[in-house]
């Protein structure tokens, strides 16, 4: 019986997939009154930030909300030639992009004269970037030294040696490692090993078979070879290195994890005494690395994934000691290609053509902006901040999130299907939620970090081992409830579970997503839904199993996780039946959390947008377009976007998101909500029926 009622769900969401992949073209309803030119609220005019003519008023909203809401501007947008995709949240990166570019040169310009210590690191980190001729001129040179050690090591210990020198500086050999709450003890700081050392986004690109992949796995050996060469090496010895570098990471990644498996925070804590992880892994050398990345003393580690790391000691017995002096070789050079001169930027950008569909290099001034912001972010952010988002905004933004809370305290409070004991958990859990907003109270000191004129790749690495070294210096002292995970012009949110923490970066909060001159209906759908989407993070399937203090602990009753589980099976059955790209569907269960998330995070803006309407008289429509109707529609342009195919394919393997049509169209066909705003029914695509319609919060 169960397993007829799956097959019989899987047919009836790749037919709803089908029906809202294409839109029928059958007109959209009349609007609800005549056009209005502005929006009115407390006696104050407020822009439009939703254009008309980015519709597609030729599709039914109930046929393909996302092609009605969005289908104009699909059809005028274009991808530029530097990027993979175009949307929303490209468009106000690069409106952020052109603030900070301001705060940079003038920084740049004014590097030793700045009055703030951090402004004149700032201004050299850029202006080292910046300056094409400098690193032309440099070529390769700056990796020389880190080269010659490399073909120095002779011996197991001495390799794993300079795995530590490379780690510190930000290089991907091997494996990975950094600080974590520990995830049943969320108080204390400790050490994670995690799997790593892979050239390719993720371990199915070596053995999938379809031609992109296969595709993609010839580009990233060419790519080896190519630029070993840059480095001196003959045509034949460079392709022979790129063999034995295959090979190397394709056996890392027959032991690595799927990123589903990783999903389950179970499988990936696994707390081992030192003496047990060299037992283990013997050859890793977990000593030698403690001592040459200075970290604090320690007895115990968070090994994520041990059948990895027995497999790599097993690889540091079995594999020649020039093999692995290669691949470190190609590894280091690898992640200091885009800062070197043109040939390996070239080399390196012609793979990520492959990856991506990009058609060109972004402008010099654009990827050296990203650095900085990666390297000294809360420096650049300070300025950003001071010219973008003012303290009304800020307390605009923290009233909303406030207002999302009481919504879904009143969500748990009646739920039907969850028990008291549940309950009382979830409740305790929300209240303990920590809002971050804009910007962090306490600015990050980059006292320590030295920037110097000369070769960009030289501060680009002192800036990794500085962050390096910040990390690992967290472990054994307690959590930095203050700290940030991202930087201020961010254009992203988040939820840590470990923290039990919500972030949004100012970055994020600027039209469209937050508009102080919208009406609260645009905000609602926009920023509201976001706020909502990390609210509900803190209980998708894997927010649920961490409780109020960030401690991974199971707070649920049987037969309630078993009723969890139940209705999100629903929405990983919805999203499987999505097709992403040609014959590659959507990973149901890759992205569950995100789904669940979408669909939460609706359903509590929705209802704190009718809660803040309360007492107040009814919105005029705007454009025809009721406050409800105009929720939506800032959730759907919010999703809008074009990807190239190569990129498309790379997120639909990697990314735990749904590309944009399904973040529209597959919640939004589960709410009631919605139906009843544009007067859908039974039968229409954007209906789910009633069996199949996911609900969970």
């Amino acid at each position: 019986m169960a397993l007829f009622v799956t097959r019989r769900a899987a047919a009836v969401a790749a037919a709803l997939a089908a029906a809202l992949a294409a839109c029928a073209k059958q007109p959209a309803p009349a609007p609800e009154a005549a056009p209005a030119a502005k929006v009115a609220t407390a006696g104050a005019e407020l822009v439009k930030p939703i254009n008309v003519a980015n519709l597609d008023t030729t599709c039914a909203p109930c046929a393909n909300f996302y092609q009605f809401a969005d289908g104009g501007w699909l059809k005028s947008a274009t991808i530029p030639a530097a990027y993979s995709r175009w949307g929303t949240f490209n468009e106000l990166e690069d409106r952020n992009q052109v603030v900070l570019r301001q705060v940079l040169d003038d920084a740049a310009k004014n590097a030793d004269q700045a009055p703030s210590a951090n402004i004149r690191k700032v201004g050299m980190f850029y202006a080292t970037c910046i300056d094409s001729s400098a690193i032309e001129s440099a070529g390769a040179r700056p990796l020389a030294d880190e080269l010659q050690r490399i073909a120095r090591v002779g011996t197991l210990g001495a390799l794993q040696d300079e795995v530590a020198r490379l780690h510190l500086m930000g290089v991907n050999a091997l494996f990975g490692e950094g600080s974590v709450q520990d995830f049943k003890a969320s108080t204390q700081v400790i050490l994670i090993v995690v799997q790593g050392g892979l050239g390719l986004p993720d371990r199915d690109y070596y053995f999938r078979t379809d031609s992109q992949t296969a595709k993609v796995r010839a580009a990233y050996s060419d790519d080896v070879a190519q630029t070993l060469q840059l480095l001196g090496d003959a045509p034949e010895a460079a392709k022979a290195s790129a063999g034995k570098i295959m090979a190397i990471e394709t056996t890392l990644a027959q032991s690595s994890m799927t990123r589903v498996a990783m999903r389950d925070p179970n499988a990936i804590y696994h707390m081992l005494t030192r003496a047990q992880f060299d037992s283990l892994a013997p050859n890793i050398g977990l000593a030698r690395l403690l001592a040459a990345w200075n970290a604090p003393a320690m007895t115990s580690v968070d090994v994520a994934q041990p059948d990895f790391f027995t497999a790599a000691s097993g690889l540091l017995a079995s594999v020649p000691l020039d093999d692995w002096k290669v691949y470190l070789r190609w590894h280091y050079t690898h992640a200091a290609a885009p800062w070197l001169s043109a040939a390996f930027v070239s080399e390196d950008f012609k793979f990520q053509q492959t990856l991506t569909g990009a058609k060109e290099l972004l402008p010099r001034w654009k990827r050296c902006l990203t650095v900085t912001d990666n390297a000294m972010g809360e420096a650049v952010g300070q300025a950003y901040v001071a010219a973008t988002f003012s303290p009304e905004a800020k307390a605009r933004a923290l009233a909303m999130v406030k207002n999302m809370e009481t919504v879904l305290r009143g969500r748990i409070d009646s739920l039907p299907w969850m028990s008291p004991a549940t309950r009382a958990q979830a409740l305790i859990k929300l209240d303990a939620f920590v809002n971050k907003i804009g910007y962090p109270d306490r600015w990050r000191d980059y006292g320590t970090l030295e920037v110097q004129r000369g070769a960009f790749v030289t501060n680009y690495f002192a800036a990794n081992i500085f962050e390096s070294h910040r990390d690992l210096a967290k472990i054994g002292k307690p959590v930095d409830r203050f700290e940030w995970g991202m930087t201020p012009p961010t254009v992203n949110a988040s939820y840590n579970p470990l923290k039990n923490e919500i972030s949004f970066p100012a970055g994020i909060l600027q039209p469209p997503f937050f508009n102080p001159n919208a009406d609260d209906a645009v905000n609602y759908g926009g920023i509201g839904a976001v706020i909502g989407h990390e609210m509900t993070h803190g209980f998708d399937d894997q927010g649920r199993q961490f409780d109020s203090r960030g401690n991974l602990r199971d707070w649920w009753t049987a037969a309630d996780a078993a009723e969890y589980t139940k209705r999100a099976t629903l929405v990983e059955q919805q999203f499987n039946g999505y097709i992403g790209l040609d014959t590659l569907h959507v990973n149901g269960k890759l992205t569950l959390g995100e789904n669940i998330a979408d669909l939460g995070g609706l359903k509590i803006a929705y209802a704190a947008y009718m809660l803040s309407l309360k007492g107040k008289p009814t919105p005029a429509p705007v454009d025809g377009f009721t406050g409800p109707q105009r929720f939506f529609l800032s959730w759907a342009q919010v999703w809008r976007q074009l990807q190239r195919p190569q990129a498309l394919q790379r997120r639909l393997l990697t990314d735990p998101h749904s590309p944009g049509i399904w973040r529209v169209n597959g919640p939004l066909s589960n709410l009631p909500e919605f139906a009843q705003a544009f007067r859908c029914k039974a039968g229409d695509a954007m209906v789910r029926p009633d069996s199949l319609r996911a609900q969970i919060w």
